[in-house]
């Protein structure tokens, strides 16, 4: 029988005291305890951890809340223009500022705003302005490297669009959590939805609801019906990704989360099932425009460096929508401007549209090209950038025709200089070049076939991206691949034709020297050093006979030290080219029909009339006038003795006027 505390000798009492003096703070691993139960904790330890760990958090929190405060809104939310100059550092224009257009909730109507809480932010109106759930997956996100869209509240996004950067980084995700916590408690959730609707990207260069109104449907915010409400919400998911009008893809889902979202209102009762029921055909958005900063030429010269920059600087469509860059081209005005003059005087001169149906739908695509380099110096992009919305200069889907030749050439040139190096030289020519001299100036193509036949087709396609064409752009290789199947661009096949000019050396295109921001330089627009793409003999050769080629078809007589290869009458029938070029210049032009609407290109039977060779005759024109010269610019189709009637025209011999 154990003894009680008063019972226990002296002794006793004193190691029972010494052993509660000893006794830990913490009891881990626990006295008394044996194996498996000394290292289980107990549960006042348990208690204690998690109590301790609450505290900690509870008090790392007020000290953060404490600590970060609401930035100056006014200086983290304004809004700079895009500025664009020329290559002699003069503007060009500022695209942005008018694409922004502030308006109070009053006049931003409860179908918008139905339709974007709906889609964004179901809980708008009772959440404390953040969401623990979707921070924790945004958090998760970032570690595994992946999107963080689609976490946030709508306080929180127009947090980020207000105060912060896009950046997406954890500090910047804290920030954004406490920040938006403080915005709930000092604004009202009608301040907050229309910073956010005021702030937000809707694609189509347009921040604001208002702006979007106007740029996908031409009427102001409050005249928006819920169905085209709810079109706008779909772009808050990814412009790049929702805006109807950019594929087929970008339609299909943007009519999917167009109806999800009318859906959605009735589900969280933001639209009643009646009204729902009333809104079942997809309100198609206009096509889109741009402001008049853009008009003629602008807006293309504008696309293409926009396109370089993205693809060479890592900067998205919707980073550089956001403003404040300072973007220096390789574009020079006067050539520019004197070839969009050329297209102008040239086509209205020899096309009417109004009398002769044939002449309708033609369109002209052209650029320029400094071999030197591969500087972008001018193009043609269409009429208007701000009416006619594809670039004809940068666009693939024109046959090239005759004008691929060259690089069939080139390939021959190549082998035989590699098969037999101790004959070749530049003045004696390999075996069968005279016969391809004749058949670029007549536009003969069996030649072209059978060389397709001997060499191989894959060492055509090699040379021709060797030159600087791109991949994507070659056409399948069968028998009619060496005679102009493929479809490059007129940007891509100057730039290929400067490498004949260039001794070999092929320069990408480029048309973007430096960009700014905040007075710093964005990295990624290094020009790569060329590249030999030919000897400077096989260019030499390929150079000397488009030389003659030029020659034979009157070029020389109006363009001293030129060459040139143009389609004639045996090519294809829905495409006309002509690349000509001088040691400072390489200048491709083409000319199509297309009709709105329709994928396939219309013939070119019967457009200028009966002596315009199916509309050939207008690119050299074109490029005559652009390089300045006046004259008789004389294309010479005489049918060869050895052609082949089953695949060559009738002769045909075209004078044409350059003034």
């Amino acid at each position: 029988m154990r003894k009680s505390p008063s019972q226990e000798t002296s002794p006793a009492r004193k190691h029972r005291a010494a052993v509660w003096g000893r006794r830990r703070v913490i009891d881990y691993p626990r006295r008394g305890r044996r194996g498996l139960r000394r290292w289980l904790p107990s549960w006042r330890l348990l208690l204690g951890g998690f109590l301790l760990s609450v505290g900690s958090l509870c008090g790392l929190f007020a000290y953060v809340y404490s600590q970060v405060g609401i930035p100056d809104e006014n200086a983290a939310a304004r809004q700079e223009a895009n500025v664009y100059y020329w290559s002699d550092g003069s503007q060009m224009t500022a695209v942005g500022a008018v694409d922004r257009q502030i308006v109070p909730l009053s006049q931003i109507p409860v179908s918008i705003r139905g339709a974007v809480v709906a889609a964004e932010n179901a809980s708008f109106y009772s959440d404390p302005g953040v969401s623990f759930k979707g921070e924790l997956r945004a958090v998760v996100n970032m570690a595994k490297g992946e999107d963080v869209q689609g976490g946030s509240t709508i306080t929180q996004q127009y947090v980020k669009n207000t105060y912060l950067s896009q950046d997406q980084t954890y500090t910047r995700k804290v920030k954004e959590f406490f920040i938006s916590l403080k915005v709930s408690r000092t604004k009202t959730k009608g301040m907050i939805l229309q910073g956010y609707l005021n702030s937000s990207w809707f694609g189509r260069q347009a921040y604001g609801i208002q702006a979007a109104a106007y740029a996908y449907y031409g009427i102001p915010a409050k005249d928006l019906d819920p169905s085209q409400a709810a079109m706008l919400a779909s772009t808050l998911k990814g412009a790049d990704q929702y805006d109807p009008s950019l594929s087929a893809a970008n339609h299909a889902r943007t009519v999917a989360r167009w109806s999800w979202i009318l859906d959605r209102e009735v589900t969280v009762g933001l639209m009643t099932p009646a009204e729902r029921a009333t809104y079942r055909t997809f309100p198609e958005p206009k096509k889109e425009s741009v402001s008049t900063s853009m008009a003629g030429q602008t807006g293309y010269l504008v696309n293409v460096a926009n396109a370089y920059i993205t693809k060479r600087t890592g900067l998205t469509d919707r980073d550089l929508a956001r403003g404040g860059y300072r973007i220096h081209t390789t574009f020079e005005k006067d050539k520019v401007r004197r070839l969009e003059q050329a297209v102008k005087d040239v086509t209205s001169q020899g096309l009417d549209p109004k009398n002769r149906s044939t002449d309708r739908y033609v369109e002209v695509g052209a650029a320029t090209v400094r071999p030197e380099d591969g500087a972008v110096l001018a193009l043609y992009g269409g009429s208007d950038a701000t009416q006619h919305f594809t670039d004809n200069a940068d666009t693939s889907g024109v046959a090239a025709g005759s004008v691929f030749k060259p690089f069939a050439l080139a390939a021959l040139i190549d082998g035989e200089r590699r098969a037999y190096p101790v004959r070749w030289s530049v003045k004696t020519p390999p075996p069968g070049i005279p016969d391809m001299q004749s058949a670029l100036v007549t536009s003969a193509h069996a030649p072209f076939v059978q060389l397709g036949k001997s060499i191989g087709w894959v060492q055509i396609r090699n040379a021709a991206v060797k030159a600087g064409l791109l991949k994507s752009s070659m056409a399948p290789l069968e028998q009619t691949f060496p005679i102009g199947t493929s479809t490059p661009s007129a940007i891509r096949m100057a730039d290929a034709y400067s490498t004949f000019a260039n001794a070999g050396a092929q320069n990408d295109p480029y048309s973007v020297t430096r960009i700014l921001r905040n007075g710093e330089p964005v990295g990624g627009l290094e020009h790569p050093h060329s590249r030999a793409a030919f000897s400077p003999g096989v260019a030499g050769t390929v150079d000397k006979v488009l030389q003659s080629v030029a020659f034979e078809n009157g070029t020389q007589s109006i363009v001293p030290g030129s060459a040139s290869v143009a389609t004639g009458a045996d090519d294809l029938t829905k495409s006309a080219w002509f690349v000509g070029y001088t040691k400072d210049l390489s200048t491709a032009i083409t000319l199509f029909r297309n009709k709105p609407g329709q994928a396939k290109l219309l013939p070119l039977t019967g457009v200028g009339g009966a002596g315009s060779l199916r509309g050939n005759v207008f690119p050299p024109r074109i490029w005559a006038r652009f390089m300045g010269f006046t004259g008789t610019f004389e294309l010479n189709r005489t049918k060869p003795a050895e052609r082949d009637p089953a695949t060559q025209a009738e002769p045909t011999t075209a004078k044409t006027p350059v003034d």
